[in-house]
This record gives C-alpha cells, sequence and structure tokens, in this order.
C-alpha cells in the first residue's frame, strides 16, 4: 500500500515536473524542473528495485549533466530573444516533424503487445547471488552490446556537433599556425653574421 502511494506520488511529480520543462519561458527554471523530474524518476527506479539506476540517475545526471547545464545557462551571455526570433521561420518544419513523430508513436503502440511471459517474469524473484548492477552488466554487454556501442557512437557525434556549432573564430585574435611553425627552415629564422674584430653589429 505505501509503495503504491509513493509511485503514484513519484510518477504524478515526474510528469509535473516533465511538463514544466517545456513550457517554462526562463531556462534556468527549465534546468531546475528537469533535475525535479530526474529525481522523480530516481525515486520509481528504487520502487522498482534498480537501485543501480537510481543512483546512477542522481550521481550522473544531475550531479554532473544538469548541473554543468545550468552552470553554462547562468553564465553565458545568451540572447534568448534573438534566438527566438527566428521560431515562426522554422514553425511549419517543427509543426511537420511533430506531426510525424506523432504518427509513429501511435504506430508503434497501436501494434504492442504485451508478451504472455511478461506478468511471469515480473512476479518471478530476484536471484539471491546476483546483485542489481551485475544482472545489468550480463544484459547489456551480452545481449545487447551493439546497441551500447551504437549509443556511445551518436552520444559522440553529438557531442562534437555541439562542439561544432558553439564554434567561434575571433579575426582580431592571433594563433598559431603549426603547419608553418613545423614547416619552417632555419634559414628563414637565423641570420647568421660574420663580425670582424673590432666591428659591432649595425641595427
Amino acid at each position: 500500500m505505501i509503495a503504491t502511494v509513493f509511485f503514484y506520488m513519484f510518477a504524478v511529480f515526474l510528469l509535473g515536473s516533465a511538463l514544466l520543462v517545456i513550457t517554462v519561458r526562463n531556462p534556468v527554471h527549465a534546468v531546475l524542473f528537469l533535475i525535479l523530474a530526474f529525481f522523480n524518476a530516481a525515486g520509481l527506479f528504487l520502487i522498482a528495485g534498480a537501485e543501480f539506476l537510481a543512483m546512477n540517475l542522481i550521481i550522473v545526471y544531475v550531479g554532473a549533466v544538469m548541473v554543468l547545464f545550468l552552470f553554462i545557462v547562468m553564465t553565458l551571455d545568451v540572447d534568448f530573444a534573438e534566438l527566438r526570433a527566428g521560431m515562426a521561420e522554422y514553425l511549419p518544419v517543427g509543426l511537420f516533424v511533430g506531426l510525424v513523430l506523432v504518427v509513429e508513436l501511435i504506430m508503434v503502440f497501436s501494434a504492442w503487445a504485451l508478451a504472455p511471459e511478461a506478468m511471469k517474469l515480473r512476479m518471478a524473484p530476484m536471484p539471491k547471488d546476483v546483485t542489481n548492477t551485475e544482472a545489468l552488466g550480463r544484459v547489456i554487454y551480452t545481449d545487447y552490446v551493439l546497441y551500447f556501442q551504437l549509443a556511445g557512437v551518436i552520444l559522440l557525434v553529438a557531442m562534437i556537433g555541439a562542439i561544432v556549432l558553439s564554434l567561434h573564430h575571433r579575426k582580431d585574435v592571433r594563433r598559431q599556425n603549426i603547419a608553418d611553425q613545423v614547416s619552417r627552415r632555419r634559414n628563414e629564422q637565423v641570420a647568421l653574421v660574420d663580425v670582424e674584430p673590432g666591428q659591432g653589429l649595425e641595427s
């Protein structure tokens, strides 16, 4: 009974905070609501018996990723009014993409069916000699190792894309040209002068 009450409480707060993430105008508030959503999702993981996923969600996502997002949003002088200025121009494309995603989700959920063994697996007791972390590692690195590696590659590409999009070159800054430094010769940088005794160098 208590577990059911906590489940619905965490679920309601999770849905509410997730909705506020995409509806609030202040980006700092959006990040804070996203942190709240992660905490409630961690509570649901604890109820389901996946304590490793709950701690991973709090330590990695809340403790590192979301705090980093909040730090970037609060420290960078981002002109959000300028970013929203071109929203009307891309609104038709965004609506089309959103409509396609909705249609795909409807097709997926209409063809989805509960496996007959699902209820038996859900009610089956957990083996005592296998921890939650070990069981998760066996599944990920044996049955779904290809999908795990593909997810890592996608995250790597997304990280490189974010770096490329946020990289700005300033023209008023002197930069090194590694190719010119490596290919230069001694006679281009060093001048040997034969100075006669009793004579000095001319400036």
